[in-house]
């Protein structure tokens, strides 16, 4: 009984600190943010014509297209700006799958906004929320990519652990085939470890990956959940090309509408800036 109770106490816990950060803050947790210094832009302050191909500018059309709502119906986007290939920028968001149109372009306008301040004049910028991914490079990211790598682990620790651990793994499996062969590449699961204990489970993908880059990515993901996260009730990993994430509470928000299993909205880029 006392075991019971303190399953409760935990599950109770826990949906209470994912309440507080959903109603607290819309574009959900800053994550993390990665941009190596080894790779930078000079600041482009001086005059150009409109045919000028600079990274910045291109950068700054990237950028734009990605913030602007049309581009958050389906919950990814990816766009290319430049005709001259060592001037091009390239830049996609992924938002997780249960949030809305209005919550993926409220995330992905806080990173892009996180990029420029954390990471002014940085080539390749990779910006993680609870909610969203933005990343941005010269070089393509319509392949796969599997660095860099980020741990999170939920500090409360699970009970039961072997049984715990046999669920998860089931359920990881599970919403990794699922995520693999879906359109959105995003899935779902919630498993029953007792009568008092669930877990929630999540897996997706970017949706320019081939089914098999996707099922490579994943599974790599969850093959990094023994040595960061055991034991915890939680933990998620990410990744540029996919993320993974498990807990005791339904953080995915299962009433929440899911992004539509649709190809993404072809956008034109934005029409040039005027120059003084």
């Amino acid at each position: 009984m006392l075991m019971k109770m303190s399953m409760i106490l935990l599950l109770f816990l826990s949906m209470l600190s994912s309440l507080s950060l959903i109603t607290s803050n819309e574009t959900g947790e800053f994550l993390d943010i990665i941009c190596p210094n080894t790779n930078t832009f000079t600041s482009d302050t001086g005059w150009h014509s409109p045919s000028t191909d600079s990274f910045q500018s291109n950068l700054n059309k990237v950028l734009n297209t990605l913030t602007s709502p049309a581009a958050h119906d389906t919950g990814f986007y990816n766009i290319t700006a430049g005709l001259n290939s060592t001037e091009k920028a390239y830049g996609l968001f992924l938002c997780q799958g249960y949030v809305s149109a209005d919550v993926c372009k409220d995330c992905v306008t806080a990173a892009s906004i996180m990029a420029a301040q954390r990471c002014p004049s940085r080539i390749n910028v990779i910006v993680w929320y609870d909610y969203c991914m933005l990343r941005y490079s010269n070089e393509s990211l319509s392949t796969l990519c599997e660095s860099p790598i980020v741990n999170w682990r939920n500090t409360q620790n699970a009970t039961e652990w072997n049984r715990f651990n046999q669920v998860l793994g089931e359920s990881m499996n599970e919403v990794v085939t699922e995520a693999t062969v879906t359109a959105n590449k995003f899935a779902t699961k919630q498993a029953n470890i007792s009568r008092f204990l669930s877990v929630y489970s999540l897996a997706q993908c970017t949706w320019d990956l081939s089914a098999v880059d996707c099922n490579r990515c994943l599974k790599l993901a969850v093959a990094l959940l023994p040595s960061c996260c055991e034991g915890s009730v939680g933990g998620r990993v990410l990744m540029p090309s996919c993320n993974i994430r498990f807990e005791i509470y339904p953080f995915y928000l299962q009433n929440a509408t899911s992004a539509p299993a649709t190809a993404p909205k072809a956008l034109p880029p934005p029409a040039p800036k005027g120059t003084n």
